[in-house]
């Protein structure tokens, strides 16, 4: 069954909490340097493995006991906002550029950069345990899909723009307190059972 609300959520927390990080400089530079369309199809696949690798990951934690759950859930939304606020920033990374400008040589390296560098990144950790904590696979892939792909169509599109708007500073942090709100309800739920 889809949750409207769930998707929305999960959305909401990925998005924010990838708006910070190196995607949207990797997309921006991709972006200025090929064809906007070619560069999104690559880094939409990419995000779309990470989300069926965290949703798989996640579902095997639903198998612990509730309680257990709920604090490894938890812990790890505090540790997923104490890593957006002690972050540093790695500055840009330079990426290769394909000689041939081909849909697939272009789409093929926006997939490899963000496979590459989004592996073990914050918000497939972070989609695994919402995947977890609510125990809805599709709404849980479905929002944070749709989050990863709206932070790199930003950043492909208008990654400039927005951070000359948005301080990056405040974008984190709320992303932060998010997290640390939806740690509070599942140690919550953990201690009352």
């Amino acid at each position: 069954m889809f949750s409207l609300t769930v998707a929305a959520l999960v959305f909401g927390v990925i998005f924010l909490a990838e708006l910070p990080d190196k995607t949207a400089l990797a997309s921006l530079m991709l972006g200025t340097r090929y064809r906007a369309s070619y560069v999104f199809a690559g880094v939409a696949a990419a995000f779309a493995v990470h989300v069926a690798l965290a949703i798989a990951a996640g579902s095997l934690l639903t198998l612990l006991p509730h309680r257990l759950l709920e604090v490894i859930v938890g812990l790890a939304f505090v540790v997923g906002a104490a890593m957006l606020l002690l972050k540093k920033d790695d500055g840009e990374e330079e990426v290769a550029r394909p000689a041939d400008q081909s849909f697939w040589k272009v789409s093929g390296a926006g997939f490899t950069l963000i496979l590459v560098a989004e592996f073990g990144d914050l918000t497939q950790i972070m989609t695994a345990n919402l995947a977890a904590r609510y125990g809805d696979p599709l709404s849980v892939g479905v929002g944070a899909t749709l989050g990863l792909w709206a932070v790199a169509g930003l950043g492909i599109v208008g990654g400039r723009a927005l951070m000359k708007r948005v301080p990056l500073a405040l974008i984190t942090k709320v992303a932060a307190l998010v997290m640390l709100v939806l740690a509070g309800f599942s140690l919550y739920g953990a201690a009352v059972g």
